[in-house]
């Protein structure tokens, strides 16, 4: 069997035990370990595993992930969820559709706070649906709203996926973060366009809400300025140079700590279930990049990327051809796979390919303007049926609304993404215009 050959089988054992439920770090470790006993030996494996490991551990880059998740998890705790939805709800909710847009704003908010796309999509669920179903939204414009709305948890830094493939990729975490900033909030604009087309096209989908008063928006907007103020510090100083952004994360979980107990329901009980949660998540993620650095080198040792590299030289196919069909085998496997591991399972082979073609973009911005359209895609991947992660969370909360309505409740959502996304792809300046400004 040829190195090539070798390859393949191994991501074809790799997929299947992931599909039968095997933890994907464990999947990962497994299929490189073999494959790379296979190529170089097995005391050449031995070898790397007593030495990488602590290399990659090592790296001051992953200190920033249990940061922002204990940061994610004292933000779920706290309350804040309900007070942004309000106060976007106090602003915008007398439109038509508006309970829908303040929901979109609120996932935007603290999605800029948490970092992930399910706990977005559930925080915000618990408090926004029982209140669309009070005014008597349609389910599926509710789900769809909701479902999208979540995915913006992993678009708006920080986010935890952004933050591994720049690790995996020796990408820039800041310039990663910045290159997210507007693509992140534009989403969260197409959003809110495609909810105001869709009741103005089914006026009884998304009924006004209760109209509030000048004083009350004022008032609303008090109410959360503590959140607002963490957003400008953490963000805002990654933006401005001020903090690394480990730096940044040690003093978002210093600031929303001081929320959590001081504006939410915060005890000491509370903050040792959120650290516990953290060290959980924080190991299971090095997990993930320990079998997913082991893949990556396996894969790069069966040169497969070289080989695809010059079947895409020999191809005589354009560069944006190409890209288009990588980002469109991100919608075929979010069918059955989650964000992280699609963009695990692709990186070893997509990146270097990527990297060797001539977009007419600088090597430096190259890698960061497909990190940010991979990562996209594989948003979009949250709420495409048939899996639709988010769909099933909102789902949850509320047993009457049905499968089948609710992803019908995501297609002027998927609209608006494939829209962005063919933007993105025309324009790179969207998303390295910023990068550009303040780097």
């Amino acid at each position: 069997m040829s190195n090539i050959e070798l390859a393949f089988l191994m991501m074809a054992v790799l997929m299947v035990l992931m599909s039968i439920r095997i933890p994907i770090a464990l999947s990962m470790l497994v299929c490189g370990a073999v494959g790379y006993a296979m190529i170089g030996g097995f005391p050449a494996l031995l070898e790397y595993l007593g030495t990488a490991p602590v290399s990659k551990f090592s790296s001051y880059d992953l200190s920033v992930v249990p940061l922002f998740l204990l940061m994610g998890e004292l933000a779920t705790r706290s309350g804040i969820t309900a007070e942004l939805f309000r106060t976007c709800n106090t602003w915008i909710g007398r439109q038509r559709g508006g309970i829908a847009m303040a929901a979109i704003a609120g996932c935007a908010a603290f999605g800029a706070i948490c970092g992930s796309s399910l706990a977005t999509a559930s925080t915000m669920g618990k408090v926004a649906l029982p209140e669309m179903k009070r005014l008597n939204y349609s389910g599926s414009l509710a789900a769809g709203a909701l479902a999208a709305g979540g995915t913006l948890g992993i678009l708006i830094p920080p986010s935890m996926v952004l933050i591994i493939f720049a690790v995996l990729t020796e990408q820039n975490i800041s310039k990663m973060f910045i290159a997210a900033f507007v693509p992140g909030f534009l989403a969260a604009g197409g959003y809110i366009l495609a909810i105001a087309i869709y009741v103005r096209l089914y006026p009884d989908a998304g009924p006004r809400g209760e109209k509030t008063t000048f004083a009350q928006k004022i008032k609303s907007t008090k109410d959360v300025w503590h959140i607002t103020g963490i957003f400008l510090i953490v963000l805002g100083g990654i933006y401005l140079g001020i903090f690394t952004p480990t730096e940044a994360a040690s003093v978002g979980v210093i600031l929303t700590a001081i929320l959590a107990f001081t504006h939410g329901k915060m005890r000491l009980d509370g903050l040792l279930v959120c650290l516990m949660k953290t060290a959980v998540s924080s190991a299971m993620i090095f997990f993930i990049v320990l079998g997913a650095d082991l893949f990556s080198v396996f894969i790069a040792l069966s040169r497969l990327p070289d080989l695809g590299v010059e079947l895409i030289q020999n191809s005589g196919l354009s560069p944006y051809t190409i890209l288009v069909c990588m980002l469109l085998t991100y919608l075929v496997m979010g069918c059955f796979l989650d964000s992280l591991a699609m963009i695990l399972l692709t990186i070893p082979i997509y990146f270097p390919m990527i990297m060797a073609m001539d977009f007419g973009i600088p090597q430096a911005d190259l890698g960061i303007w497909f990190g940010i359209l991979a990562l996209i895609v594989v948003e979009v991947g949250l709420i495409t049926p048939p899996v639709g992660m988010n769909v099933f969370i909102i789902k949850s909360f509320d047993d009457s609304l049905k499968l089948k309505e609710c992803f019908k409740g995501v297609i002027p959502f998927l609209i608006s993404d494939f829209v962005r996304v063919a933007l993105l792809i025309l324009f790179p300046g969207i998303t390295l215009g910023l990068v550009h400004l303040i780097g």
